[in-house]
């Protein structure tokens, strides 16, 4: 069911847990249960994410990131929806959540929130206000906007798989998260790393070293030299590459603090390639799992031995994340 191939990153088929075998179900809940307690990283196959999907969006994208930068620039977010819209090179910087003092990411990207407008269920949630803003779409090239639509739509659809696999994984009834996505507020995120045409700063990476602060991120990448890069618990660094047709899985922060830190969210970093190196230009697509607003991330009572208490109080998975964010402002 899992497997290597040499790489310190197991690989799962999730397909016999799609098909609905029970005996498939329970060998994959047990795969990423391992790895989650492991490493916090896996490649998935099996997924069921069209593929003429993704290879669109990729394709369209990649024209959007190769227009003059005062185009791409009409569709940067104004307001307080920082994760909205199109945000151009070195002009965030990941280091700087963990409290690192490092120069800007070298990459571009466009970000998504929810399709589905949850506004009026959180008008009274002030805080929730940022959380469900409008979206900020490139309508260029032609069908641009729609192809980013869809691939959100098809990341959503994938992460209630995996949120399902994630309850087997930890001996939960396999529909224990499924009401808290009813009205989620995922970000998308569609990163472009550009060949480097001079050479950078000191410490400076295409994203500096950071965990995720939502549950989990699914991720689609192209291939290209200086890419992810993931810290296994003795400390080494090591790639993450996934096959055509694979994609990766990450824990974040709040799925630590959910299973009492019996999972793990992992350091992850994508490194710089050599100056000019014309094989280096590459693209990823994160899909970043936040549940409901008002979600309670309480402690999951599989991970809980009897007479232990939780190490984290309950929270709101807004109040989670506002606080992640409100820290890396902070540090920046």
């Amino acid at each position: 069911m899992a497997k290597t191939d040499g790489s310190e990153i197991p690989t799962i088929d999730i397909a016999p847990f799609l098909a609905g075998d029970p005996s498939g179900k329970a060998a994959v809940a047990r795969a990423v249960a391992e790895a989650c307690e492991r490493v916090g990283f896996l490649v998935i196959s099996g997924h069921g994410l069209p593929q003429e999907t993704l290879q669109r969006a990729i394709r369209l994208g990649m024209d959007f990131f190769d227009l003059p930068q005062d185009d791409k620039d009409r569709f940067h977010p104004t307001g307080a929806a920082r994760q909205r819209g199109y945000h151009r090179v070195a002009t965030r910087n990941l280091a700087s959540t963990l409290g690192a003092k490092t120069p800007p990411d070298l990459r571009e990207s466009i970000f998504l929130g929810p399709v589905d407008d949850h506004r009026a269920h959180y008008a009274a949630l002030a805080d929730a206000e940022t959380a469900y803003a409008g979206n900020t779409v490139p309508d260029v090239p032609e069908g641009f906007d729609g192809a980013l639509i869809d691939l959100y739509r098809a990341f959503e659809r994938l992460s209630r798989d995996m949120m399902r696999i994630t309850a087997r994984a930890l001996d939960q009834d396999e529909a224990a998260f499924v009401a808290l996505l009813e009205r989620h507020f995922s970000i998308f995120g569609m990163h472009h790393y550009p060949m480097l045409g001079t050479p950078p700063e000191p410490g400076q990476l295409r994203a500096g070293a950071h965990t995720d602060f939502g549950a989990m991120t699914i991720l689609a990448m192209t291939e290209g030299r200086g890419g992810l890069e993931a810290r296994l618990p003795d400390g080494r660094w090591v790639p993450v590459q996934p096959k055509p047709g694979e994609l990766v899985v990450n824990l974040g922060d709040m799925m630590q603090r959910w299973t009492n830190d019996q999972w793990v969210s992992t350091l992850h970093r994508v490194v710089v390639p050599d100056t000019g190196d014309v094989q280096s230009r590459r693209m990823s697509i994160g899909y970043f799992v936040h549940p409901n607003f008002d979600a309670e991330i309480r402690c999951v009572p599989s991970c809980l031995a009897p007479g232990e208490a939780p190490r984290y109080p309950t929270i709101t998975a807004g109040e989670h994340i506002r606080r992640k964010i409100d820290a890396s402002h902070k540090a920046a």
